[in-house]
């Protein structure tokens, strides 16, 4: 008897009257909320529209969904199409079963239709989604702990995963929590995705696929741990080949995409600047007045000033100017009593030239 375990819940589910309440299904549904809150506060961020991540997730979520379904159903297809087996049962998603390779790939082609719906370009779009869906799959991973699924080897760890269930061929026992595995490291992706875009100014999708690559790295050791029933294909999971091609397909797109386009886009939505601008300016649309000094006493001064040298010199050429007094007055109308006392100087100087 182990004195450590982490214990699997008695049932997946909980009924509201006839309404069954499935934690699997909760833990997608927050996923999701989730993945559209941080895309948006990262949109903003870059300069886009609050409210356009949640649109384009309109199409991207449903696209995702059917994407997920068909790749489980196509890769085990035996457990919906063979011998005893009811084929209407592919249509419960609810029941567990939804393949990341696929939920990604259709999730980005309804994602693509979003974008051009709203003229945006995708790679903007997926660099500002990338962490949420991370943070995502951590969450949606919990869903497999309530459907007690997806375990790795027997072990005696303490963190090991009590399987009680001994439906669809489970063996009661302690095992690899590998749900947990992959839920952490999704968590450790995610934030690694942001501290890495800040960091190097990841753009043109590269966010996007630095996500990608770091899920794959992690999810090729996972899947390695699993024993639930899967194609092998040289004596290794389908999903540790899928794994490693799709990461290498990340690791090209960042050394070519650096290349061709480094840096990030300049703007990510068009016209979303330009609305910004003008919300902050004045509401009745007219241009701003500059306003001149009132008292206006140091301009007055030094306007004094020139006056009474130039009228100094011209005493001294001609013979024709003007004594003190007139210079004060001459002075007085132009401003502030200081005019007329840093005047008074230079009109004295100009009438003892004279004298």
């Amino acid at each position: 008897m182990e004195l450590a375990y982490i214990p699997s819940p008695s049932r997946g589910v909980l009924y509201l009257g006839p309404i069954p309440l499935r934690g699997y299904a909760f833990c997608i549904i927050i996923g999701v909320f989730v993945a559209v809150w941080l895309g948006n506060k990262r949109w903003i961020d870059r300069g886009g529209r609050s409210g356009t991540v949640a649109d384009i997730a309109v199409w991207a979520v449903p696209f995702g969904l059917v994407g997920g379904r068909l790749y489980h159903v196509i890769t085990d297809y035996e457990l919906y199409f063979s011998e005893g087996r009811d084929w209407v049962d592919a249509f419960k998603v609810w029941q567990g079963g939804l393949g990341i390779w696929g939920a990604v790939a259709l999730g980005a082609v309804g994602a693509w239709i979003g974008c051009r719906r709203r003229g945006i370009t995708l790679p903007a779009y997926a660099d500002a989604v990338a962490p949420g869906i991370a943070f995502a799959q951590a969450i949606g991973r919990w869903g497999n702990w309530f459907n007690q699924e997806l375990y790795g080897r027997s072990t005696d760890l303490p963190w090991a995963l009590h399987i009680t269930s001994s439906a669809d061929g489970r063996v009661p026992g302690y095992y690899h929590p590998t749900f947990l595995y992959e839920s952490l490291w999704c968590v450790g992706v995610g934030f690694l995705v942001i501290w890495a875009g800040r960091r190097f100014k990841l753009g043109h999708g590269r966010t996007f696929a630095l996500y990608v690559a770091a899920y794959c790295a992690g999810r090729g050791w996972i899947e390695y741990m699993r024993v639930d029933d899967a194609h092998h294909i040289l004596g290794l999971r389908l999903n540790v080949w899928t794994a490693m091609l799709v990461f290498l397909c990340a690791v090209v797109y960042l050394v070519v995409s650096s290349r061709l386009r480094p840096g990030q886009e300049e703007i990510v939505e068009p016209g979303a600047a330009d609305e910004d601008g003008s919300a902050g300016g004045d509401v009745s649309g007219e241009p701003e007045k500059k306003t001149e000094p009132v008292d206006g006493k140091k301009a007055s001064a030094d306007d004094t000033k020139a006056g009474a040298k130039a009228g100094a010199k011209v005493d001294t050429k001609t013979g024709a100017g003007t004594d003190a007094a007139e210079a004060r007055d001459d002075a007085e109308p132009v401003g502030a009593a200081t005019s007329a006392d840093d005047a008074e100087p230079a009109g004295e100087a100009g009438a003892a030239k004279k004298a």
